[in-house]
């Protein structure tokens, strides 16, 4: 039996979801993005690999591609038959923005079907452009969350590669966390985020993606692991599993 996913905004109820990594172009203030040093080789190897992490309790999923940092695919369509779920990406609109020239993972965003299990190993099946790969997400048995019930807007996190973690947060569209510092070593990790009480932020609450890259060999991923969240309002813990 196919189900097909209901748009994001359904998932969260009436608050809008306006994903952090929907746009592409400079915010109020910024400069214009200019190009980046280039890549390195093994970082050119990497730009069609497609990862995956499990969020938000079992509720969502987060698809890793490289590329430009400031315009990250959008999530397109899902659709699932049993625990093999369809992903399709397509680029942010406005193709005649400024990206800037940088080679990273970014993370997109999107809610699991009704009807799919998170405790058990979810297989993504994704299409971005010419690219198609399938992502093997491990299940989670500590899973408490329902794919296709209501978010409890708490911060999660899931491992996409050796050392990479995809940090799910929930707020202002217009002001995603800004990283200032990151540190771990063994089963836990601290990241530091930027405050700035004089940001001018919308009033929305949406789900927003954010890299962490710890590196290979500096923290266990294997068993829990123990972030704690420092600054820009997102003070807490978070098991990662």
């Amino acid at each position: 039996m196919t189900s097909a996913l209901r748009p994001l905004a359904s998932v969260v109820g009436l608050v809008a979801a306006a994903l952090l990594v929907a746009g592409c172009t400079a915010g109020p203030g910024s400069e214009t993005p200019t190009s980046s040093p280039v890549p390195s080789a093994g970082a050119i190897d990497d730009q069609n690999d497609v990862e995956g992490a499990l969020l938000d309790d079992g509720r969502m999923f987060a698809v890793v591609t490289w590329g430009s940092s400031t315009c990250v695919p959008q999530v397109d369509q899902v659709e699932a038959q049993g625990q093999t779920v369809t992903v399709t990406l397509v680029d942010p609109d406005g193709t005649d923005k400024a990206c800037t020239a940088d080679l990273a993972p970014r993370a997109s965003l999107g809610a699991l079907p009704e009807g799919v299990d998170p405790k058990t190993d979810i297989t993504l099946n994704v299409t971005y452009g010419d690219i198609v790969d399938d992502v093997d997400l491990d299940g989670d048995p500590a899973a408490g969350g329902t794919p296709g019930s209501s978010t409890e807007y708490l911060p999660s996190a899931g491992w996409y590669d050796d050392g990479g973690l995809v940090l799910l947060t929930w707020g202002s569209s217009s002001c995603p966390p800004l990283v200032e510092s990151l540190e771990g070593s063994g089963n836990a990790g601290t990241a530091t985020f930027v405050t700035d009480d004089t940001q001018v932020c919308t009033m929305d609450m949406a789900p927003r993606a954010t890299m962490l890259a710890f590196g290979d060999d500096a923290v266990e991923d294997d068993g829990t692991f123990t972030l704690t969240l420092v600054g820009g309002g997102l003070d807490g813990t978070v098991e990662v599993r």
